[in-house]
């Protein structure tokens, strides 16, 4: 769940990215997904993370998540189909994908608040 400053929690169903092979092929060869759904990619450590869009069809937000559960930045509407590297400056531990422009409408950005709901194995960090 991400919590706005000002404005409602927005709720994402999100697939967890975990593992090395899961978080390498992320949201590749999709064409769909729905409205509020995403892709939790979770690192073992905070890191520079670094993302591309080869063979993801999506037009995506990238929202990068802290080990404080805070958003360090988001990159916005990465066109589809590129092997531009995007990313941050800031180390994250979390990086969500969701539709491109989600982040905008729902008025997400630095700063706003995360909540992990129904991920135990989470909670221990």
């Amino acid at each position: 769940m991400l919590e706005p400053e000002g404005a409602e929690p927005v709720t994402v169903d999100v697939e967890v990215a975990a593992t090395e092979a899961l978080r390498r092929r992320g949201l590749m060869y999709r064409r769909t997904m729905p409205r509020n759904a995403g892709m939790l990619f979770v690192f073992e450590e905070p890191e520079v993370q670094s993302f591309w869009m080869i063979n993801t069809y999506l037009r995506l937000d990238m929202i990068f998540i802290g080990q404080d559960r805070r958003v360090l930045g988001v990159v916005e509407n990465a066109p589809p189909l590129t092997d531009e590297d995007r990313g941050i400056e800031d180390p994250s531990l979390y990086v969500l994908e969701v539709h491109g422009g989600f982040a905008a409408r729902h008025g997400i950005g630095r700063g706003t608040a995360v909540r992990f709901v129904g991920l135990p194995q989470e909670e221990s960090r």
